[in-house]
């Protein structure tokens, strides 16, 4: 879904995120609904998917909103 040049950048956003998600939400890990919700936003964009996280991590129902509009 990524281009091969930004595969390590995107493990780490995702490894990121689980550490914001924990301090937020006390959670180990978010939903996988949240993660393949940031997967379905980014469409295959860094730029996107960091947009996406971010939204994820401020409101999971807006992030799920945005991945029913992008098609999901």
């Amino acid at each position: 879904m990524f281009d091969p040049g930004t595969v390590e950048a995107v493990l780490d956003l995702f490894e990121t995120m689980e550490i914001a998600w924990h301090d937020l939400y006390g959670e180990i890990t978010p939903p996988e609904s949240v993660i393949e919700d940031a997967l379905v936003v980014s469409g295959g964009n860094l730029a996107a998917l960091v947009r996406a996280v971010r939204l994820g991590l401020a409101d999971p129902r807006d992030l799920r909103v945005a991945a029913d509009r992008s098609g999901s």
